[in-house]
């Protein structure tokens, strides 16, 4: 994908900090219970509230030029969700405000909870800021058996700041309601239709801003596809359980989460995007 000149202030990389929450209470098996059922999800605070933070000691360090360049790529990327989801609202007569992306190491402190880079990358909606250990990526090359590239990122940032647009439009808070008065089956069945929606918005995002940028390259496509397919529900309970439970899905499977992405893109009409109808019905 090619980089544009824009690049957002929204942006906290607390890297080489030293500083940073760990885990405690909850303990390794926390850690690995919230990375399945959150991956790249929406909001982990069911289990990690759970939880306790307790200071974790490290020296600080100056960040490498790598890093640095993934911090530009990554101011580039919010900038760009930014202007995007400003103008499809403001089509819309709705209000937008920005969400902060926040890029940690090991563990850092959430409205959540603790946020460690085992879970994923995830969006908070107690205080409206995206988590991203970018390590995630390396694991999800590894473990997961994606193909991983500039817009494997992008991707994975489109899905989570969908997830700022749900709590914008008031999505979230409605769901979790009717959540509280569910079976877990049709609880699960909420969550799907939730994190699918959060992938349509991923692919209208990328619509609307290659229209405008162009920023788009042969492949990028594929690369979230890719993306899309190692986190689904399927793939995971395969590589982890070694058996599909399709009842447990809580992110929906492979070919649902490349479906919906698709649909974004392809339609790049928001209005498209009612996952709750489409599945719930």
């Amino acid at each position: 994908m090619k980089w544009t000149n824009d690049r957002s202030d929204n942006v906290d990389d607390r890297r080489g900090s030293g500083g940073g929450g760990m885990l405690v209470g909850g303990g390794l098996g926390t850690i690995i219970v919230a990375a399945i059922v959150f991956f790249l999800g929406g909001d982990p605070s069911a289990i990690l509230n759970n939880s306790t933070s307790a200071p974790q000691q490290t020296e600080q360090r100056a960040l490498s030029n790598e890093e640095l360049n993934i911090r530009e790529f990554v101011r580039m990327l919010t900038a760009e969700n930014e202007q995007t989801w400003h103008k499809i609202f403001q089509e819309n007569g709705i209000q937008f405000q920005p969400a902060k992306v926040v890029l940690f190491e090991n563990g850092t402190d959430s409205g959540c909870g603790p946020a460690q880079s085992e879970m994923g990358p995830f969006y908070c909606p107690a205080d409206q800021i995206i988590y991203m250990d970018m390590r995630f990526f390396n694991e999800l090359q590894q473990k997961f058996g994606a193909k991983v590239g500039q817009f494997t990122v992008a991707y994975v940032l489109g899905h989570e700041y969908g997830h700022h647009i749900q709590t914008l439009l008031g999505t979230t808070q409605k769901v979790n309601q009717l959540r509280r008065s569910q079976s877990e089956t049709e609880s699960n069945k909420f969550s799907v239709a939730t994190e699918l929606q959060a992938d349509f918005y991923a692919g209208l995002w990328a619509k609307q801003t290659d229209s405008r940028e162009k920023f788009l390259e042969p492949g990028d496509i594929q690369e979230a596809m890719s993306a899309a397919a190692a986190v689904g529900d399927d793939n995971i309970q395969k590589r982890g359980q070694g058996y599909v439970n399709q009842e447990s899905f809580t992110h929906g499977s492979s070919a649902q989460r490349e479906e919906w992405f698709m649909k974004g893109y392809n339609s790049g009409d928001i209005r498209q995007g009612d996952t709750f109808n489409a599945l719930l019905r």
